[in-house]
Order: C-alpha cells, then sequence, then structure tokens
C-alpha cells in the first residue's frame, strides 16, 4: 500500500463518520489525463477531495507550504508540487504538462487562494492554458462543508462531481477580449451550479 492510499484511507473513515456525502462521481473519466478544477475554502479541500475520487491525484500547492517541516516532505510524497503564486511559474507548467502527459489526473484551485466569504471566486485564465496545452478534460468540483470542519462539518460535508468540460466544448463567441478568461469563466460556473445534497 502505498502512502497517498493509506493517508486516504485513514481520511475516508473519519469524513464517513461525520455524514460525508458524495455525488457524480461517475462523471470522472475513469482513464488519461485530467485536470480537477476545485473550489477553495478551507486546508481541508484537497484532503476531501483526493479521498473522494477513485484516481490518484496531484496537487499543485502554493510553495509556502513546502518549506513547512515535516508537512512538506509529506506533501512531496504524495505527489503534490509546489507553484509560485502571482507569476507564470514555468517549472509549475512543466510539471503539471507533464502529469497530464501521462494520462494521471492533476489537482488545481483555480482562484488562486482560499475564499476568505466561502463562496465561489474568479477563476485563473492559467487552467485553460493547461487545458489547452494538454487536450486534457477539465471537471469541476464543488467541495462544501469543509470551513471549521470538525466542530461545524459533522453532517454537511460533501462533494459534487459536475460533467468533464473541454476546450471544443466551451466555444468562444466572437468579440470576446480575452478567450482564456471567457472559458475559466464558464468552468467556475459549471461548478457554482453543482448543487449540494441535502
Amino acid at each position: 500500500m502505498t502512502l497517498y492510499d493509506f493517508v486516504k484511507k485513514i481520511f475516508r473513515l473519519q469524513f464517513k463518520l461525520m455524514g460525508w456525502k458524495m455525488q457524480g462521481l461517475e462523471k470522472m473519466p475513469v482513464e488519461g489525463p485530467v485536470i480537477i478544477a476545485i473550489n477553495h475554502v478551507s486546508l481541508w479541500d484537497p484532503i476531501v477531495a483526493a479521498c473522494s475520487l477513485p484516481r490518484q491525484v496531484s496537487f499543485m500547492a502554493k510553495e509556502e507550504l513546502f518549506s513547512i517541516p515535516v508537512i512538506g516532505s509529506i506533501l512531496f510524497k504524495l505527489g503534490a508540487f509546489p507553484v509560485k503564486r502571482g507569476q507564470g511559474d514555468m517549472n509549475a507548467i512543466r510539471q503539471s504538462l507533464g502529469i497530464l502527459k501521462e494520462g494521471r489526473v492533476l489537482g488545481l484551485f483555480p482562484e488562486g487562494t482560499r475564499s476568505k466569504i466561502g463562496t465561489i471566486q474568479k477563476g485563473l485564465p492559467g487552467m485553460v492554458l493547461l487545458m489547452e496545452k494538454s487536450k486534457a478534460s477539465v471537471v469541476p468540483i464543488k467541495v462544501y462543508g469543509t470551513r471549521h470542519l470538525l466542530t461545524k462539518g459533522w453532517g454537511n460535508l460533501g462533494v459534487a462531481v459536475g460533467e468533464p468540460l473541454t476546450a471544443e466544448m466551451l466555444k468562444v463567441p466572437a468579440g470576446v477580449g480575452n478567450r482564456r478568461e471567457w472559458i475559466a469563466e464558464r468552468i467556475m460556473q459549471a461548478m457554482l451550479e453543482l448543487s449540494e445534497a441535502k
């Protein structure tokens, strides 16, 4: 058993006890390159998303996390890799494309940072760059109930998976100034429209 599978097994047990709900998992492609685009309100989001999906996810995460003793080492061992936020990080782009070229799953938080008020924010166009260069589909995922998870998450924790989207499906209308921003907005809208289980 890999470290990823071991950690996943432990957290899945915890989340099940908390009344974890999952919907739309059948929409997740079972093979080939996939980018999962997840909303971001808590440090728990990548853990909950990874535990929900049958395939292993390699997450792009902010560089600062990898400098934390022990945590940084664990993140590397779980397949995560750093990105320098606020600039075009070519190393992170190359690593992302390498993951997708191998037919694996890349995990992104297209808002670029956690939402302080819990609502879904504007998506960054870098996600679309990776989508276009890799020809991978993007699967929008909404994670909910992760804010204050250990105190308020009981019975409210869940994940909703949307339909895979491709660049071909998101036809940009004539006259749009920034096509990648337009596509990113459509992906974030698809994420926003995912319903939470009652």
